[in-house]
């Protein structure tokens, strides 16, 4: 990294978010320095992701499976589940539009928490949960609008860092889980990225136990930050 900083861990364990029976720490940047879209371009070069305003990375003493992940944007090819999947949602219309609070957004967030999260402490978001988790100060953040003859039926929350675009977040109508809609966000911000040239989709964390990641594994030139630096993951591994 070309800005020096100084990381500080968690006091103390705290329940793990992916798998269960299992605690986890984070390390954070100094909480000093001001946080900018350009450091944060720097920090997820190092497998670091953001909550709401708030950038981390898991730092677990006795466990190292969550994988920083991302997508070589100019290596990708779409195998035939995904190919099937753009041709499936072909007619939906697709609209960048400016991070932000939006009813419209929060209620299909919420039903979508709803179906998706079921008693897992999610469920039951308020507006202030929805912006606090979303949205950021300094970040660089688009919501991707996929629409159905007008209606909203997805939303991929788009970081844009300097040599990327990071897949921070996505919901969608819980209804139509048959059409994909996850991946189909996914090669849209893959198709986004490239026409922008940029080099890199991040996906966050791949855990191999965790059964809500496996669907990062299905696209090709899946990279993983491992020991301190990005290399391929190769399908037979995974």
């Amino acid at each position: 990294m070309n800005t020096t900083l100084t990381f500080y861990q968690d006091a103390s364990p705290h329940v793990c978010s992916y798998l269960a029976d299992q605690m986890a720490q984070n390390i954070y940047p100094d909480p000093q320095v001001r946080m900018t879209n350009q450091l944060y371009s720097q920090l997820i070069q190092h497998g670091f992701r953001r909550s709401g305003d708030m950038s981390y990375r898991p730092h677990c003493p006795m466990c190292q499976r969550c994988v920083p992940v991302r997508i070589n944007v100019n290596q990708f090819q779409a195998n035939r589940s995904q190919q099937r999947c753009l041709k499936r949602n072909q007619h939906l219309t697709i609209t960048l539009t400016p991070a932000g609070f939006s009813e419209e957004h929060y209620q299909l967030y919420c039903d979508y928490l709803a179906t998706r999260h079921l008693g897992g402490g999610m469920d039951d978001p308020t507006q202030d949960n929805y912006r606090n988790f979303l949205l950021s100060h300094w970040c660089e953040t688009s919501f991707i609008e996929f629409r159905e003859h007008e209606k909203l039926v997805a939303v991929a929350v788009t970081d844009h860092v300097h040599d990327g675009l990071s897949a921070f977040y996505t919901f969608f109508d819980p209804n139509l889980s048959k059409q994909s809609l996850g991946t189909f966000a996914i090669l849209q911000q893959l198709s986004i990225a490239k026409s922008q040239n940029l080099s890199w989709l991040y996906l966050g964390y791949w855990i191999e136990e965790c059964q809500k990641m496996r669907y990062k594994q299905s696209f090709s030139a899946l990279e993983g930050y491992i020991d301190q630096h990005w290399q391929p993951l190769k399908h037979e591994k995974l």
